[in-house]
């Protein structure tokens, strides 16, 4: 799935160490476009901090992978960015949500025909 849209916010690093050794990994808020925009906290993990050097006012098309998982009763989701575009160009791509729509703002071709099939 890809989410394209402006980062609004860079919350700081954490990191630490588990049993499978060092993590670190930083969230980004990304401001979607629209009447009523939405904000979606993304995450990005380890070395890819520094390979997607994504900044505030960037604008960005995300792929992300969705996951919940539950905790104590209560379910918890990430939206991890795995891959991360400057601009805001959705490419394609066969993990990707994103469907592209025509604009369609006439109902005739150029030379004044009707291109409705009915």
């Amino acid at each position: 799935m890809e989410l394209s849209g402006k980062i609004v916010q860079i919350l700081p690093e954490q990191g630490g160490t588990s049993a499978k050794g060092s993590w670190r990994k930083r969230d980004y808020i990304l401001e979607l476009p629209g009447t009523y925009p939405k904000k979606v906290c993304l995450t990005v993990w380890g070395d890819n901090i520094d390979q997607f050097n994504m900044n505030m006012g960037d604008e960005v098309t995300a792929s992300v992978d969705i996951e919940s998982r539950e905790y104590n009763g209560r379910w918890y989701t990430d939206v991890k960015a795995w891959k991360v575009e400057k601009g805001n160009q959705p490419k394609s791509n066969p993990r990707s949500g994103t469907i592209s729509v025509p604009d369609v703002t006439t109902f005739s071709d150029e030379s004044g025909d009707d291109i409705l099939p009915f």
